[in-house]
């Protein structure tokens, strides 16, 4: 649902000059024209539709070196799926582009009229994604949580994204109501057996596809500025090699999972088979280049959706 920023009124109008530029054709003197109000008006409602997210853009026509890319990722990797969107020069730090391209492709296999069983990452990239999708009927679908929704601290976690899209799409879901990381294995497994955790744990094995964020390794990654890892802890398995995560799981340059005390205490459920399951990794940003890669190497997803410089980097150009 679109942020509000002032009154009704004002978003109302927004939208309607948001339909009127972007569906009807119309240019921004005929906006005024047709609204009764200045040019300059016009320009800044349409402005606020965009920046409001009243106006989601699609490009349906595909660019020929993306698919290219993919192609070639594809068969370097051994994956199931690919796809490519431009690189944005001016921005290192969104998930502009991948988020739309990630709405696409979910709500294709949303539109579908067979019960499927959707299982959910979760992160900031995610986050994006369920903002992009359309209000959907989708009551055959279940919808599953591969992680905790709390944070650390006992709140919700912010970037968990099962709620917002079940409240987007009208589908049962199934949260997990634990942390991302707790104290030890000991208590992981036993969270795990509890009758509200496992048969969600059960479903999530069932999963028909599956959508997770890639993360990086870093002293700036999300796992240590969201409070899950302490930063001694970071440094640890910096040291260690750790490369790259999914769902909380710590892999090295080649995709293998650390073994290390923290995998030990990741509370997510194992992400889903790839010979079940098509797992679908998205993730864009220099700074994610090397996760995305020890992903793809270790077999932790069979699907992409990347932009144009990442793909390069998969295939050393």
């Amino acid at each position: 649902m679109a942020r509000k920023a002032g009154s009704n009124g004002r978003l109302d109008d927004a939208a309607r000059a948001g339909w009127l530029y972007y569906v009807a054709g119309r240019t921004q003197d005929e906006i005024a024209a047709a609204m009764n109000i200045s040019r300059q008006s016009a320009q800044r409602l349409v402005s606020l539709a965009v920046a409001e997210k009243l106006v989601k853009v699609r490009l349906d026509h595909p660019i020929a070196v993306c698919l290219e890319l993919a192609e070639s990722v594809k068969e370097s990797y051994g994956l199931k799926q690919v796809e490519v969107v431009p690189t944005d020069p001016g921005s290192d730090a969104t998930a502009t582009g991948i988020a739309e391209a990630g709405a696409a492709e979910l709500e294709r296999w949303l539109k579908r009229p067979e019960p499927l069983t959707i299982a959910m990452g979760t992160g900031r990239t995610l986050r994006a994604m369920i903002d992009q999708l359309p209000q959907m009927e989708c009551p055959q679908h279940k919808i599953v949580s591969l992680t905790g929704n709390i944070s650390p601290d006992g709140s919700a976690a912010y970037f968990n994204v099962i709620f917002s899209m079940a409240d987007a799409v009208k589908a049962r879901h199934f949260p997990m109501p634990l942390p991302v990381i707790v104290s030890s294995a000991e208590e992981r497994d036993l969270l795990h057996r509890q009758p509200l955790v496992a048969p969600t744990i059960a479903l999530g094995r069932q999963s028909d596809v599956t959508f997770v964020g890639i993360g990086e390794m870093t002293l700036n990654a999300p796992l240590l500025l969201d409070g899950f890892l302490k930063e001694a802890e970071m440094r640890s398995l910096l040291s260690a090699g750790a490369t790259g995560e999914i769902c909380g799981w710590i892999f090295d340059a080649k995709g293998k999972l650390l073994d290390d005390p923290v995998n030990s205490r990741v509370a997510s459920m194992a992400i889903p088979s790839r010979e079940t399951s098509t797992v679908i990794g998205m993730a864009r940003g220099k700074r994610k280049h090397a996760a995305i890669r020890a992903a793809a190497r270790g077999g932790h997803v069979n699907g992409l959706i990347i932009d144009e410089d990442a793909a390069r980097y998969l295939l050393g150009l």
